[in-house]
């Protein structure tokens, strides 16, 4: 794929980052190498097939000085994260960091060991699970503590444990409330579409170089290996906030509804330790992922902070998280701690106080500025959430995607809307002029909002998609955020290349097979296509026999609705099936094995026929 250099303007503002005094701060160096103790010669994590699903030493290239292609303080988050192996955080706590893109830590008990947050994907958990056996020896795992519901901390669990050791209880699987609920719902409602732009957001398909993709602020990019779930065997509740195994007692604090719908904290007294999860990391988080999700709640993050200030920090002589490196030192986790909550703390209220005195999303965004103090604090940076997309996310919270202005009430769709502006301006070729000027001038924004209006008029215009690719780049070259540098970079990739699809998976099947009857009726009534379905009127009993539960299903007016109730002769059709075996009728196997019929059996085929399933291949930058 052909790339450009940096231009001149993109130059000048990266090295005028340098100039900002708390690029002297060198602490964090300090921090991430603390307590090394080794990694693997050969670095590559392989699948069973002999597929990569992820490799470190792709990111070797992160060291020295940053390039003019990559802003100096993205750089410099990207050296720091980029180091990997086996890391003491204390005697008896252990990390592996740098093979996913989480941090799976090891606490050790008295005769076994306690795995926290087991990565992604059964390969790269294995794969950290042999590392720290190497060097700490074949200690038992005696439980896995799920610190919330994103794939990154749980979907390598069957890496590190069979199941059939859960199924006995010889290793428990601890978890908030909420958590597989919430875990099966992020991965199966939306995930085509979330996993479609997770391409974009980690640089699936980016070259890792200076050039292409640098990490993703958070951690360097996902794997791409097999991931799984185990249930929670302990759940973390208001009414058990208490747990011991293997002589390590836990102190847990809730806090639903912040980084992750269930997420919990944990103060270990044994080692004077606390875990803060992911709600307090060394980068700025999102409170609107640009993959997706519902808008997080900076409020109750800020005040969960407060929380764990007042009942753990001083009693902790070191902080970890499951992203990035430890805290060390009261004082410096106080002070930590007090940093990220009066981060997230100033982004809620004045939001809330500039949008009260008329001020949009955007207008917020454009002007909104952090305390000194705070900016000068490395871990406020926005390396994986940015002031920009935070600040709109709160606004969308309270206000919706209405700014009140009538004329934004009703407003075309992306192409229709560039059709009418680039006929306006006597045709598309005159925006591609103008965004050739933009451009030329350093103006990379306004020349990517012509360009994209004359890509959209025209989606053919290989002028236009061509120019809108250079700007693209430019824009990711300076962006301090690592995931809008990975959207700007794989959105040129696809106007060069064309749609490169979603190589990041989603509804991977162990997930899938965790849903509930109710969740998978959800699942199948956001795949109606409404308007085939409008004449249907269909009434089936669905009974699944692995769980003894049956439910009445009706499709009308496109909407199926289902009832927990007892098989009636009223129904048209009464299926008997298990949770996994309706799963795969749902995806269109009508023939293998596995189901019972009574009565019309045409009603299920007139229901999967209106099935319209997502699609992973939807266009992003052209209509």
């Amino acid at each position: 794929m052909r790339q450009n250099e940096p231009s001149e303007p993109i130059v000048a503002a990266n090295r005028a980052w340098l100039e900002r005094e708390y690029f002297s701060d060198t602490q964090d160096f300090e921090d991430a190498e603390r307590g090394f103790l080794g990694t693997w010669e050969n670095t590559a994590i392989t699948a069973a097939d002999g597929r990569v699903v992820f490799d470190p030493s792709a990111f070797e290239f992160l060291t020295g000085d940053a390039p003019d292609s990559v802003n100096p303080s993205l750089w410099r988050q990207g050296t720091l994260i980029r180091k990997h192996g086996l890391f003491e955080v204390v005697d008896g706590i252990y990390q592996v960091r740098g093979f996913d893109l989480s941090v799976m830590s090891f606490i050790e008990g008295d005769t076994g060991v306690v795995v926290v947050d087991p990565l992604v994907s059964q390969e790269t958990a294995a794969a950290a699970m042999e590392l720290y056996r190497a060097h700490r020896g074949d200690r038992p795992v005696q439980a896995v503590v799920f610190t919330h519901s994103h794939i990154d901390h749980f979907g390598g669990v069957l890496g590190v444990v069979d199941p059939a050791d859960v199924a006995v209880g010889r290793v428990d699987i601890v978890a908030p409330e909420g958590f597989l609920e919430h875990a099966v719902e992020e991965n199966v409602y939306a995930g085509t579409a979330m996993a479609r732009r997770a391409g974009y957001m980690y640089g699936a398909v980016l070259a890792r170089g200076p050039l292409g993709q640098v990490g993703a602020g958070l951690g360097q990019t996902n794997s791409v290996g097999t991931p799984g779930i185990l249930p929670p065997t302990v759940e973390i509740s208001p009414s058990r906030l208490t747990y011991e195994v293997d002589g390590i007692g836990f102190e847990f604090q809730l806090a639903p509804g912040s980084e992750a719908p269930a997420e919990m904290h944990f103060y270990l007294p044994r080692y004077r330790a606390l875990c803060m999860a992911e709600n307090a990391t060394h980068n700025l988080h999102n409170l609107l992922t640009l993959r997706g999700a519902l808008v997080r709640d900076p409020h109750m993050w800020s005040r969960y902070l407060t929380e764990a200030i007042r009942r753990f920090g001083q009693r902790s002589d070191v902080l970890f998280a499951s992203h990035h490196w430890p805290t060390w030192g009261t004082e410096r986790v106080l002070h930590f701690l007090g940093v990220q909550r009066d981060l997230y703390g100033y982004l809620h209220d004045q939001t809330l106080r500039l949008l009260n005195q008329g001020y949009n999303g955007a207008e917020i965004a454009e002007t909104f500025r952090m305390p000194p103090a705070l900016e000068a604090e490395w871990s406020t940076h926005g390396y994986y959430g940015s002031v920009s997309h935070n600040v709109r996310a709160i606004y969308q919270r309270y206000m919706g995607f209405f700014d009140g202005n009538p004329s934004r009430l009703w407003p075309h769709p992306p192409a229709e809307q560039a059709q009418r502006w680039a006929a306006l301006v006597g045709g598309a070729d005159k925006l591609v002029e103008a965004g050739r000027a933009a451009s030329d001038a350093g103006d990379f924004r306004w020349a990517a909002t012509l360009l994209d209006t004359a890509v959209f008029a025209e989606p053919d215009n290989a002028e236009a998609k061509a120019l809108l690719a250079d700007t693209y780049e430019q824009l990711g070259y300076g962006a301090e955020n690592a995931t809008w540098r990975n959207f700007y970079l794989s959105g040129a990739t696809e106007l060069r290349d064309g749609n490169f699809g979603t190589p990041i998976g989603a509804n991977a099947p162990t997930i899938v097979g965790q849903l509930s009857p109710e969740q998978i009726f959800d699942a199948i009534a956001i795949q109606v296509d409404g308007p085939a379905a409008w004449e249907l009127d269909l009434a089936l009993d669905i009974t699944f026999a692995d769980s003894a539960r049956s439910f009445r299903v009706t499709l009308r007016n496109g909407v199926l609705v289902y009832v927990e109730a007892e098989p009636a002769d009223d129904a048209q059709l009464h299926l008997t099936s298990t949770r996994v075996r309706f799963l795969a009728l749902a995806a269109g196997d009508t023939t293998s094995d596995g189901l019972t019929f009574e009565g019309d059996a045409t009603v299920l085929a007139r229901l999967t026929a209106v099935l319209d399933a997502g699609d992973p291949d939807f266009n992003i930058v052209v209509p």
